[in-house]
């Protein structure tokens, strides 16, 4: 039995995607379990850049079984159109690779025009979503009236849709934003879901019973642990759980299957967010301009999916610590070390003031760090180019410093670290 999981150990957009590129050589099945569209994983394979929203990243090595999960809110639209790039890449998206579980609730046209009027509606408030529909989608999922992929399959799924837009209608009418063509919409959208059916399997059996026989599942988060519904910067959170116990959950695994478990945390080398929310050390200077990049790049630090402009600042130990404990990580994975070369210092934060105290832990999770202060700790930086580097020792010493420091902080051994954006850019140790 071999399972391990792959969560994002800060606000998402840590370079899940790539890790679970290259994790996935030597996996089975990589399944998705949480979150939708709203997530945006990059993965490059020489010359070729794929942005996947759904499918799960190692679709594209040829040896995998790709499953989207149970706890997934799908947009058949968006998927569709990531399959039907995938094939003109060359990646084979048949029926018998990918596989959708019957439990997953569907996105509609409702809920992005809903996502989008209740978040115009809060006005100075605005948390920041994407607008994708991911949080109607979730309430509707809560509130027991959502539609699943399984309704595809029911003669009445035509008139299911329609009284679901009818209601939206009723909803956008009292937030005064426009109304939906219910017809025009629910004819568009039943063509689109057509082509799923195939693709519907038990995959939460499939899964079980490959675990039992010794084959190894690759389970691959969205977001990021700080987005977390319930243990995120509340309000600022996805409407989804992304902790690793959520890939049980969200794949309809028992606790047998985490036995022996590897949870690997993915994490930058500096921190990052997209959106609004508590920032304790972002920075605004010249040296944020130097990690977020132009925007020329595709892996500077533009959203994959918003192409909104990343908050930057330096590395968040006591966060990554909070993230360690929720997780139970096993394993940390850094990413884009290879962006601080060039810099004669870095700060790595070790504490907060709050109130005058030294603190470092989080006080009463992680939305009390509106009030803290970072206390930093600063370290040499290194001029060296790492991005050709294969092994520890051609490390330049002060990057081996840093990373020390990092796992000591976190009481987490480094497996992994990432030195540019290519798949054979990644160091083992």
């Amino acid at each position: 039995m071999s399972l391990n999981i792959v969560i994002g150990a800060q606000w998402g957009d840590e370079g899940k995607g790539r890790i679970v590129d290259y994790l996935a050589a030597g996996a089975d099945f990589v399944a998705r379990y949480n979150g939708g569209d709203n997530a945006g994983h990059t993965v490059n394979v020489g010359n070729k850049i794929f942005k996947l929203h759904l499918v799960p990243s190692g679709i594209v090595h040829p040896h995998t079984t790709a499953v989207m999960g149970n706890g997934m809110v799908i947009n058949p639209r968006t998927l569709i159109e990531e399959m039907t790039a995938l094939r003109s890449a060359g990646v084979s998206i048949a029926p018998q690779r990918l596989h959708i579980s019957p439990a997953a609730h569907l996105i509609t046209p409702a809920h992005r025009a809903l996502d989008n009027a209740n978040e115009a509606a809060r006005g100075k408030g605005k948390i920041g979503t994407t607008g994708r529909g991911i949080g109607p989608a979730y309430m509707d999922k809560a509130s027991r009236r959502g539609l699943r992929m399984a309704d595809l399959l029911a003669p009445d799924f035509r008139d299911k849709l329609r009284d679901h837009l009818l209601e939206a209608n009723r909803t956008l009418g009292l937030l005064t934003a426009p109304e939906l063509e219910v017809d025009a919409e629910a004819e568009s959208y039943l063509n689109q879901t057509s082509r799923l059916a195939l693709y519907i399997r038990d995959v939460a059996m499939e899964l079980s019973l490959a675990l039992k026989q010794g084959q190894s599942v690759l389970a691959e988060g969205a977001q990021g642990t700080l987005l977390d519904l319930d243990h995120g910067t509340y309000p600022f959170v996805t409407s989804s759980t992304t902790v690793a116990s959520s890939a049980l959950t969200g794949l309809g695994l028992g606790l047998d299957a985490a036995r022996d478990a590897r949870v690997m945390g993915v994490t930058k080398a500096f921190q990052t967010r997209v959106g609004s929310g508590p920032f304790p050390t972002e920075i605004k200077s010249k040296a944020a301009e130097r990690l977020r990049g132009t925007g020329k790049n595709p892996w500077d630090e533009f959203g994959t999916t918003t192409g909104r402009p990343r908050r930057v600042g330096w590395l968040d130990g006591v966060l990554l610590r909070y993230a360690v404990r929720v997780n139970g990580l096993t394993d940390l994975i850094i990413t884009k070390l290879d962006i601080l070369s060039g810099m004669s210092k870095i700060k790595l934060c070790t504490g907060y003031t709050v109130n005058n105290a030294l603190i470092h832990d989080l006080p009463g999770g992680a939305d009390g760090i509106s009030a803290c202060a970072p206390d930093y700790e600063e370290l040499p930086g290194w001029t060296e180019d790492v991005t050709h580097v294969r092994k520890w020792k051609d490390l330049p010493k002060k990057a081996q410093k840093y990373l020390e420091r990092i796992s000591a902080l976190a009481e987490t051994p480094i497996k992994l670290v990432s030195l540019g954006p290519e798949r054979e850019q990644i160091l083992e140790l």
